[in-house]
């Protein structure tokens, strides 16, 4: 009985493959902030990554974050992800501290792609140039409440000492644009006086508005004490990530969009100062 030849099993085609892999790295990285704030992240990426595209949402309805429940954070966060994720993203960023603290760990798993927040890469950095081993966090009162620093801290490092301080003020000062004035200055010496007499060496800003403040909390705290910008950190995280994933874009122009749920004048306006540059338009989406 002749024999019937059975096919050659089909080899992957390389071109193919290259060309899956060019398109995925050429999808938007997508950020999520309840309202103004995320933009220092997105300033950060923009500058140290600059082919990559990204759209932003800021939840300004239904800003802040920090007063709500943690199960009405989560809802809010998972449909923040899905807005992104239908804009078919390669990457999700958690730009708010009270939504990295509460809802990481679920974004996470629902998924399928990178997730990353603001909290684990501005601890790594802490841990890693301290030397006298305490550690100062400043943020938003639901930020410090949720003790999520202090876990990420102590889970990279259980000797260290953490001091914290929830600073309110400087959120109303840094949409306000008083970032190096008389009352800046006076917020910076009535929230951190008793931070500076612990003898921390490194101080981590845990609130995406906190970094327009720097120099005036560089000031108050003197060159002895370093801060740990978590913009700057996270940006460097999401380069690595995506290197590491193979989705780092490499080449050509990148892009921004911004997305918001109330009023985009003020957003447009307030932009502007945390980008450091004009931010002509963002698009109202429903909730």
């Amino acid at each position: 009985m002749k024999s019937t030849p059975r096919s050659s099993p089909r080899r992957p085609n390389g071109a193919s493959a290259a060309k899956r892999a060019e398109a995925a790295a050429a999808a938007a990285i997508g950020i999520f902030d309840s309202g103004i704030g995320g933009l220092t992240v997105m300033r950060e990426i923009m500058a140290m990554l600059p082919h990559e595209h990204l759209i932003y949402l800021g939840d300004t309805g239904r800003y802040p974050y920090g007063s709500k429940s943690a199960d009405t954070v989560r809802r809010y966060s998972i449909e923040n992800a899905a807005f992104l994720a239908e804009k078919g993203i390669k990457m999700l960023v958690v730009a708010c501290n009270t939504s990295a603290a509460v809802a990481l760990d679920v974004l996470s798993e629902q998924l399928k792609m990178p997730v990353l927040g603001v909290i684990e890469p501005g601890a790594r950095a802490a841990v890693k140039r301290t030397r006298n081993r305490k550690v100062g966090v400043i943020g938003t009162e639901g930020t410090i409440a949720s003790g999520a620093y202090t876990r990420a801290l102590k889970r990279l490092d259980s000797q260290l000492e953490i001091y914290t301080r929830a600073c309110p003020l400087f959120v109303p000062l840094a949409e306000e644009g008083w970032v190096n004035n008389a009352v800046a200055r006076g917020a910076a010496a009535l929230y951190l006086t008793s931070l500076k007499r612990s003898g921390i060496d490194t101080l981590v800003l845990g609130c995406t508005h906190y970094p327009l403040l720097a120099d005036v909390i560089a000031e108050f705290m003197d060159d002895k004490v370093c801060l740990v910008d978590s913009a700057r950190t996270t940006a460097e995280a999401i380069r690595d990530t995506l290197v590491r994933y193979g989705l780092l874009q490499r080449s050509g122009p990148g892009s921004a969009s911004f997305f918001v749920t109330d009023a985009t004048d003020r957003f447009t306006k307030v932009a502007a100062r945390f980008m450091g540059h004009p931010v002509e338009s963002a698009v109202r989406i429903e909730r």
